[in-house]
């Protein structure tokens, strides 16, 4: 019989790409298995996932309002219209197991399965577990952490401790340092700091650009790669303009030849390749990828999630000397100065890099994907 599974979650890259590695992993050991994704309307794994070949049907399942109560009247309807969906998705499809990675339609998806007796196993990226998985854990077979201590949160008896699955390209195609650099139109016998605020951009690491401007290029002697996400792009287009007179042209712009900027970076195994230093927000996924690359990196952890789960990310490592951190509301005087600092101290470079290499949890799509095929078999 062939293996039928369900896996469903997503809204943003750090929950998307460990259930699309985590899909493939299945596929590597059992081709046959059937998957179908469950998602949510709207939101970023409606494009991913069928981009990385799998079906995916969506919820119109909504994230509550904490702060105004009376806007989640709607939320509660779309929750319930959505609980009656995926009864129905999982009678037609009957998965013999469901897999939840976070995000709005993981919810429904695991309650209803769990109500039907279908085995359920949860992937917890964070270092502090969020409400949804806290209530699903109670009927959960199997949860799969990246964090020790963990039993915090989830019955013992039950974790696995597998790490979070990054993009296999990743892993798979690493890039050679000085083609990497060439690629971005670099000079390689200078440094790189790379920009990143996520897969949707953020606001304060993208303002803080703009304020440093002036340092970036009085400092020539560093080149920087700067990920503004698809929202900010045309803003910073056109704060480039202003400050300089120059149209940002192919990535580049004339004033600032130690400048690249773009919306999104594809492929990321050359930007990972080409830096020495990584400013990013400390989303689960993202650390991750730090962690089996060894990049140094200074976190800039999103006050905007729930439980103020990046801060707890970012914090993990910082304890163990392998990650700097800057405070949202500090970043936009403190930042770059400190981004300048560390890249310049080869050192503290390497000291940065060895550590976070000691965090790495290689193989764990590989690792979740057995403990899922597993649940089918028991």
């Amino acid at each position: 019989m062939k293996p039928r599974i369900i896996i469903s979650g997503g809204g943003t890259g750090g929950h998307i790409f460990p259930a699309i590695s985590i899909a493939n992993a299945i596929k590597e050991l059992q081709p046959e298995a059937e998957i179908l994704f469950v998602g949510a309307e709207g939101r970023m794994e409606m494009q991913r996932v069928p981009d990385a070949g799998y079906k995916i049907i969506g919820l119109p399942v909504a994230g509550f309002d904490r702060k105004n109560l009376l806007k989640n009247i709607p939320v509660l309807y779309k929750l319930a219209k959505s609980l009656w969906m995926t009864r129905k998705i999982l009678k037609d499809f009957k998965p013999q197991v469901a897999v939840g990675v976070g995000g709005f339609a993981s919810g429904p998806t695991l309650k209803a399965a769990s109500k039907m007796g279908i085995p359920i196993l949860i992937q917890e990226q964070n270092s502090f577990a969020g409400v949804t998985n806290k209530l699903l854990a109670k009927s959960a077979d199997k949860i799969c952490v990246a964090y020790e201590g963990m039993d915090n949160f989830f019955p013992a008896d039950r974790i696995i401790l597998t790490g979070n699955p990054v993009r296999q390209n990743l892993l798979t195609h690493q890039s050679n340092h000085d083609e990497a650099v060439q690629n971005f139109g670099f000079d390689k016998t200078k440094k790189i700091i790379l920009i990143v605020g996520g897969s949707l951009g953020a606001r304060t690491i993208n303002d803080t650009m703009k304020a440093a401007i002036d340092m970036v290029m009085q400092n020539k002697d560093i080149q920087f790669i700067w990920q503004t996400g698809k929202i900010y792009i045309e803003e910073v287009k056109q704060f480039i303009k202003e400050k300089t007179g120059d149209e940002v042209t192919d990535h580049h712009v004339a004033s600032i030849p130690n400048l690249f900027i773009t919306e999104f970076i594809k492929n990321m195994d050359d930007a990972y390749a080409a830096a020495d230093l990584v400013i990013s927000r400390a989303g689960a996924g993202s650390i991750s990828e730090f962690c089996l690359l060894r990049k140094p990196v200074i976190l800039v952890p999103s006050p905007n999630v729930a439980e103020d789960h990046q801060t707890k990310n970012a914090l993990a490592l910082v304890s163990r000397d392998a990650a700097l951190y800057v405070k949202d509301s500090e970043a936009i005087h403190n930042l770059i100065p400190v981004a300048l600092d560390t890249v310049r101290d080869d050192k503290k470079l390497k000291s940065l890099s060895e550590n976070i290499a000691t965090l790495a949890l290689p193989d764990s799509a590989n690792i979740i994907a057995k403990e899922v095929l597993k649940l089918i078999k028991e």
